[in-house]
């Protein structure tokens, strides 16, 4: 060898150290964020390190796994055609709608927060344990599919103004089904504190059964009929609290950050998210951001919700109002899953890696949406159409030649009711032009 190649070598080596020892510095520094979650009074360490997270984005055909868990996560990433030759950039699309215990994204965070919750002890399997949430629909479907798959049932609440296949979808899958008026969370009787009540009464009655000593057999868990709970005593009663519950963004943090870093092979521009909990876009944003400084962090926000004035100006309401105290209906859009007009833990856990905002309209969401069938033949819901139009205005925004990852997260077979019945149908003939879904009105 000689000196001029062993010089190569030399400087290879000592740049391959230093390297190391900046991504060792960077993913610590990203560790700093991650804060762990209490669940029944016990701090749960839910979040991985790197070793491992990027080997588990499976290569190849998938190997047999175990039980409906095991379909859960790896999807797919793929290009939007259409998007893509449009805008000059690669818009990718993560097809969360093929996560395959619920199909959605929620699959990920039902899961993470059941084994949170039983690793604590909170919850046990075969027990009678019940297993309440107050959601708009997909996490209360997540949680139904894997509540019965692990031994609980499962009763969800959710605002009565939702499209009504998800809520006969979770009585389809055994789940008890509150439909409350839709309320600002101030009020008691809005679903995520209806939910959070249920869960303390049925854990109080529970523990006064116990004192008394008539503690149900656990097998009545197995013929309980599909729409009713067991009785009161045979088991507790677990509020997930997709909101606050930090097991939410480590789903993502562990699964969805490292499959796109590894999918894209550590090359993307910007990643678009919507955020109705708020887990997806900080879990993804604590992933990638230090992995990828100069990455563009960007919420897709519907209108009606506060998110994006939080974003781009640093206040949620009119600065005379004092935030999650105003008295209103929480988002006006036929948007549903994503938009909110408060700070959640797991929003915030990640709001200060988020570069930008993009408030979308319902009818610009709707157009979209029949874009989307129109030339790729992909039939998404309402949240998903926010994320690609979103996507389309960052890809204006920074011109040809970036590569911008977005999330489908749920099928448009759920949004039959509502959103679609507005969005119509897709005529054989149609020709629409991009500049007609970006205008609009």
């Amino acid at each position: 060898m000689s000196d001029l190649n062993r010089g190569y070598v030399s400087a290879a080596f000592v740049a391959g150290v230093l390297a190391t020892i900046v991504l060792k510095e960077v993913y610590d520094r990203s560790r700093q964020h991650v804060k762990p979650t209490k669940v029944g009074g016990k701090t749960a360490d839910i979040f991985h390190s790197d070793k491992g997270l990027l080997k588990s984005v499976r290569q190849g055909p998938p190997a047999i796994v175990e039980g409906v868990e095991g379909c859960i996560g790896n999807t797919p990433l793929f290009r939007i055609k259409s998007l893509s030759d449009e805008t000059g950039c690669e818009i990718l699309a993560k097809a969360e709608y093929l996560n395959g215990a619920g199909g959605s994204p929620k699959d990920r965070v039902a899961l993470s927060m059941i084994q949170t919750a039983e690793a604590d002890g909170s919850l046990k399997p075969h027990s009678g344990d019940v297993i309440y949430e107050g959601t708009s629909g997909s996490t209360g479907i997540s949680l139904a599919t894997l509540a019965r798959a692990r031994g609980y049932l499962a009763h969800i609440c959710m605002p009565s103004d939702q499209a009504m296949e998800k809520s006969d979808l979770l009585l389809k899958l055994g789940a008890v089904v509150d439909r409350v008026p839709p309320a600002p969370i101030v009020e008691p009787g809005n679903f995520v504190n209806r939910a959070r009540a249920l869960a303390q009464a049925r854990t109080a009655s529970s523990a006064e059964s116990a004192d008394k000593g008539s503690v149900a057999d656990a097998s009545q868990l197995t013929n309980t009929t599909p729409t009713s709970e067991p009785g009161a005593a045979t088991g507790r009663g677990l509020f997930t609290d997709q909101f606050e519950n930090a097991a939410n963004y480590a789903a993502h943090f562990n699964g969805t950050g490292p499959e796109i870093y590894a999918q894209c092979g550590g090359k993307l521009d910007a990643f678009i998210s919507g955020a109705g909990t708020g887990g997806t876009i900080s879990g993804v944003a604590l992933f990638l951001k230090p992995r990828l400084p100069n990455i563009s962090i960007v919420l897709a926000d519907p209108q009606g919700s506060g998110l994006y004035n939080k974003v781009r100006y640093g206040v949620m309401f009119d600065v005379k109002e004092r935030e999650g105290t105003r008295r209103r209906p929480q988002v006006d859009s036929i948007v549903e899953g994503i938009g909110i007009n408060r700070l959640t833990a797991n929003f915030d856990a990640g709001r200060e890696l988020i570069d930008d905002a993009i408030r979308v309209t319902d009818a610009q969401a709707l157009a979209m949406a029949r874009w989307l069938v129109e030339k790729d033949g992909i039939f998404i819901g309402s949240s998903s159409a926010v994320n690609c139009f979103a996507a389309v205005k960052t890809a204006l925004k920074l011109g040809p030649g970036h590569r911008i990852v977005t999330i489908l997260t749920d099928s448009g077979t759920r949004h039959l009711s509502k959103f679609w019945a507005q969005a119509g149908n897709v005529g054989g003939t149609v020709d629409t032009k991009l500049e007609d879904v970006l205008n609009a009105a």
